[in-house]
């Protein structure tokens, strides 16, 4: 997990670029960012978050676009803990208790950044539109099948989590949920979580403290939000 100390030094204009990366938790062009925020990620602020790996700058068209890495989600979410650079001025030091509060908050409710930001809807329509269209050509009898089998597979999850758990709403690894679905295709049970993070009564959430984690407990994560989710809940919150 990532603490105080691993939160590099960084301007306000980079914070600003983090932040908008997160919230918006896609892509972003410069463009975008302009028209999002009153800025554009260029020059030292762009060079310095790439040598640092936090963000993934594709240059081989204009604009440039920008994107969170994974450890860049990682230095977003605790941006809050380290002090806000003193250039910043009011209102750096105002995102900062912004980005306390909700940290607190999301802790609470046992909710990721990468759940709580995720596209859905109209606006992440675009990044699936073409799959979708692609699949029923070469097989249109299994794309016919598919809304039956993730149906099945939801109540076979949501089975699999009332032998485990000690009570509605209790936390299961999704290590041992995955060993009761041994004979569950992979790729078909990730689809299945994805999709059940958008029900009422269900949280998919990752471990806070990455160090209690095993190899087992790693394997098993599903990938949500451009984060790896570890725990299973289904019930009152």
């Amino acid at each position: 997990m990532t603490s105080p100390a691993d939160v590099p030094h960084l301007t306000p204009n980079q914070i600003n670029a983090l932040v908008v990366l997160m919230v918006e938790a896609r892509r972003l062009t410069n463009v975008e960012l302009k028209e999002l925020a009153g800025f554009t990620l260029t020059g030292k602020d762009n060079t310095k978050l790439v040598d640092l790996g936090l963000v993934d700058t594709d240059r081989t068209h204009r604009p440039f676009a920008h994107e969170l890495t994974e450890q860049g989600w990682r230095v977003a979410r605790q941006l809050h803990t380290a002090a806000p650079p003193k250039q910043g001025g009011s209102t750096t030091r105002s995102l900062f208790v912004v980005l306390s509060n909700l940290h607190r908050s999301l802790d609470r409710l046992r909710v990721s950044h990468g759940d709580f930001f995720k596209q859905t809807g109209a606006t992440a329509a675009p990044a699936t539109s073409e799959p979708l269209r692609e699949v029923p050509a070469p097989a249109a009898p299994a794309t016919a099948a598919a809304p039956v089998s993730a149906v099945q597979v939801e109540a076979l999850v949501r089975s699999a989590y009332r032998d485990l758990a000690a009570a509605p709403g209790a936390w299961v690894g999704l290590a041992d949920v995955r060993d009761r679905l041994a004979d569950t295709d992979r790729a078909t049970l990730d689809a299945a979580l994805r999709a059940m993070v958008g029900r009422e009564d269900v949280r998919i959430i990752p471990v806070a403290n990455t160090k209690s984690l095993t190899a087992r407990d790693r394997a098993a994560a599903v990938r949500i939000g451009n984060e790896d989710n570890h725990a299973l809940a289904i019930g009152p919150a």
